[in-house]
């Protein structure tokens, strides 16, 4: 996903967690407001850490460490067999 949906997911996802927070406090409904502050903290979390970013980086670095180690193994293999 790009840096703009990710942007506008944020934003989508902080209106409607203060929304319902806010008609969770109006009407009394305290597992609405609670359900509210929660989608909305996710939001800010999300903002703030840029989880989008940090996944897709995260993701290609342990898929590299792993090509590296297939990649040794293979070599090692292949060492073995010229050695016989």
């Amino acid at each position: 996903m790009n840096s703009k949906n990710d942007k506008f997911d944020n934003a989508k996802d902080k209106i409607a967690g203060e929304t319902k927070e806010t008609v969770g406090k109006v009407t009394g409904n305290e597992q609405l407001e609670l359900r509210g502050k929660l989608q909305s903290s996710k939001a800010d979390f999300k903002k703030n850490t840029n989880v989008g970013d940090n996944v897709e980086k995260t993701r290609e670095e342990i898929a590299g460490k792993i090509n590296n180690m297939i990649d040794k193994k293979d070599a090692k293999k292949e060492a073995e067999r010229s050695n016989k």
